[in-house]
């Protein structure tokens, strides 16, 4: 291969042929390739194309690279695949509140067969930066805080995504990101610098990253962000240092779009070759849009100032997984227009979008049982924006819907009920703006009702990528609204549209009945109807710790205990919290009620001792007491009573979903090893210190009562 070639193989742009995407997903920034794009082929300059769609397009696409160009090398077409593609399943991180991996494992390889199919290899996708601050617009594409959970869901998000085998025609290579710390920004700020200890990045933020690998990802997307100074696209400690050597990762490192350029901004290179030479070096395998690869590569190699080795080594990466892709045996693998019809939009992916969008709602109150509604024999208003949008149903990042056959909140409800004019629908206002006599509309229509949803929230681009809030209440105009519908005195339900956390305030703080609902995609109207006729019983629970007040983020509950903790929330002096906010979440992590109740009996630890190469086995009793079947989510949870260095108040290490029949009981139980109290020391050893631990079983990161088991030392240990 010629320097130009290999450099080509490292080089991706944006898809100006095939009809992808109207939406503004990236900015304009980049060579413009549109009317050369035929030459680059032949010239075997690019590894391939991203956001185009369709088969047969691609198809004549690849014929170009495969009979036209020197080498015959196939192209690579990739595309930003996160929840879904024409089908919209849940954004991840309502997903993620279903706390069930194989679902996410599910819609993952729904995701692919849709998009394979449509002519995609790679996805830009799982997204698995834990996000801790709620500000953060990138929240909406994760799972949540906690990196357990986060762990679960990257690996089978993975496994669904690649499938069986990375060959077969509708497998998308996976590629976890953005690696690594991007949801530590300061601020919640969007692109901002990160700050972190080395303790957090391993125990917190790299996790899920392992996870992914472990699941057989083979590539990754770096970050955007600075890490304590050093940008992640020359950060080789971790891109070559820690993936390559210690962890042996084999498969190939993507920039984010531009990333590569943006070096110049960070401050740390002179101007765009230099840009290249420190991306390269430090491990990444792959320019975005940039163009400086191709620009820079070929000189810096003749100039001794990037080894040829190197660029080698990355270009073989490159072409080896094209190799596990099936590429170079069937270079127009996922390009059939036949299959391409069959598999987009099929019944199947229809009902598992339903599926995934019941289970991904929460309830997060339900004060005098006002929920299920009846099906008949009452009046419902239902106000808000949000109540017939239909253009906010998909949430951010979802390039590729056709949501023209999209269920709406509206459509949904009338479709189970028994008189659907039963149910008078009004807007009130905008999402961030007045509509005059919008207000009085409303209240007159709650007036008329026996009972009020109102569905209030976000648009769908007040989340994602650059979508990051100084704070996180409700718009005022909605606000507003809801303070005059609560006012009227009828029953109010709030349905909230979101893509993180909010801090709820006001009459929606204090409605009678509250549930989430994030961005639940092409199913939406059906699910939500489903859950609030009582079809099926709620579920979720939550991935984020609702705050109460904006001013608490960063917000989570695995934060250590610190020398002065909070131990009488009216105690407003000398303790760590704020002066009119305790330092306690609204609904924390962990919280979703169902339609039925359960009582958790003491948890059991055998004789309360873990040997040091032994396991632990922890079980409690769990029992339906409710009248209606419903489905727990227990939870798992520990704390290290003394260590070396300070530890959260909390760990999530289990979780299990029961579904029990009315006055039922379970024995759940859950295996602790020694494994599972590891922590990062001061010396960055991963180690377990013999102690005692505490332990919950719960429903929530703040539930419980718990017991104590002891971690025996090791018999070499002095």
């Amino acid at each position: 291969m010629t320097l130009a070639e290999k450099a080509g193989q490292l080089s991706i742009y944006s898809d100006p042929m095939r009809i992808g995407t109207r939406r503004q997903i990236n900015p304009d920034a980049g060579p413009k390739i549109d009317n050369g794009l035929a030459q680059r082929i032949r010239e075997g300059r690019l590894i391939g194309l991203f956001n185009g769609v369709g088969a047969a397009e691609g198809r004549a696409l690849q014929r170009l690279a495969i009979e036209e160009s020197r080498l015959k090398i196939p192209l690579l077409f990739g595309a930003d695949v996160l929840h879904g593609f024409a089908t919209v399943f849940p954004i991840p991180l309502g997903e993620t509140a279903s706390f069930d991996p194989g679902l996410a494992e599910r819609t993952a390889r729904a995701a692919a067969i849709e998009a394979s199919a449509n002519g995609i290899h790679w996805t830009f996708a799982p997204m698995i930066d834990i996000g801790r601050d709620q500000r953060w617009g990138r929240v909406a594409e994760g799972a949540g805080e906690d990196p357990y959970l986060g762990s679960l869901f990257a690996a089978a998000r993975v496994r669904g995504f690649q499938g069986q085998r990375l060959s077969d025609a509708d497998s998308l290579l996976a590629c976890p990101k953005h690696f690594v710390g991007y949801g530590g920004a300061i601020g919640g700020m969007d692109y901002n610098s990160v700050e972190m200890s080395e303790q957090t990045l391993h125990e917190v933020y790299l996790p899920p990253f392992k996870a992914a690998f472990d699941a057989g990802a083979l590539s990754t997307m770096s970050a955007f962000n600075d890490l304590n100074g050093v940008p992640m696209m020359a950060h080789r400690p971790l891109l070559t240092g820690l993936l390559r050597e210690q962890w042996k990762f084999r498969g190939i490192v993507v920039s984010d779009y531009t990333a590569d350029r943006e070096l110049v901004m960070h401050g740390v290179a002179r101007d765009d070759r230099d840009a290249t030479r420190l991306a390269i070096l430090a491990g990444v395998d792959i320019s975005m849009q940039s163009d400086l690869y191709n620009l820079h590569l070929p000189s810096l190699v003749e100039r001794g100032e990037v080894p040829m080795a190197v660029v080698d080594e990355a270009v073989r990466r490159v072409l080896r997984v094209k190799k596990l892709l099936g590429l170079f045996d069937n270079p127009y693998r996922s390009l059939d227009p036949v299959v391409e019809q069959r598999d987009t939009h099929t019944p199947a992916a229809r009902s598992l979008a339903r599926e995934s969008a019941r289970a991904s709602i929460v309830l997060l109150k339900n004060e005098g049982q006002l929920l299920p509604l009846r099906k008949s024999s009452q009046k419902i208003a239902l106000i808000g924006p949000f109540g017939a949008d239909a253009d906010n149903l998909a949430g951010p990042w979802s390039p590729f819907s056709d949501m023209k056959d999209a269920v709406s909140l509206e459509q949904g409800l009338r479709a189970v009920l028994r008189d659907p004019a039963s149910l008078k629908v009004v807007k009130g206002c905008d999402p961030e703006q007045i509509i005059r006599g919008g207000l009085d509309e409303a209240v007159a229509a709650a007036k008329a009702a026996d009972i009020v949803l109102l569905a209030l929230g976000e648009s769908q681009d007040m989340s994602g990528e650059a979508a990051s809030r100084a704070d996180i209440l409700l718009p005022a105009v909605q606000q507003a609204l809801a303070e005059a519908i609560v006012d009227v005195g009828k029953p109010v339900i709030v349905l909230l549209r979101n893509g993180r956390a909010l801090a709820l305030e006001g009459a929606v703080r204090d409605a009678s009945a509250i549930v989430v609902t994030w961005f639940l995609g092409t199913e939406t109207g059906n699910a939500i109807a489903d859950v609030l006729f009582g079809d099926h019983s709620p579920s979720g629970r939550l991935p984020v710790s609702f705050p109460q007040s904006s001013g608490q983020q960063p917000f989570f509950y695995g934060h250590r205990n610190t020398g002065r903790p909070q131990t009488n929330p009216k105690d407003p002096y000398w303790k760590t919290r704020y002066r009119y906010v305790t330092h306690e979440a609204l609904f924390p992590f962990g919280h979703g009620l169902t339609y039925s109740q359960f009582r958790y009996g003491e948890p059991e630890v055998g004789s309360g001792k873990l040997a040091w190469d032994g396991a632990i086995t922890i079980r409690t009793k769990l029992t339906n007491i409710g009248t209606r079947e419903a489905e727990e989510t227990v939870q798992l949870y520990i704390h290290d009573r003394v260590a070396s260095l300070t530890r959260p108040v909390r760990e999530l290490k289990g979780i299990q979903k029961l579904k029990l029949a009315a006055g039922a009981s379970r024995v759940v139980s859950f295996k602790l090893t020694r494994a599972d109290l590891c922590f990062y020391d001061a010396a960055m050893n991963f180690i377990a210190e013999p102690g005692e631990f505490e332990v919950w079983v719960a429903p929530s990161a703040t539930a419980g009562t718990p017991k104590v088991f002891v971690l025996e030392g090791s018999p070499l240990r002095p």
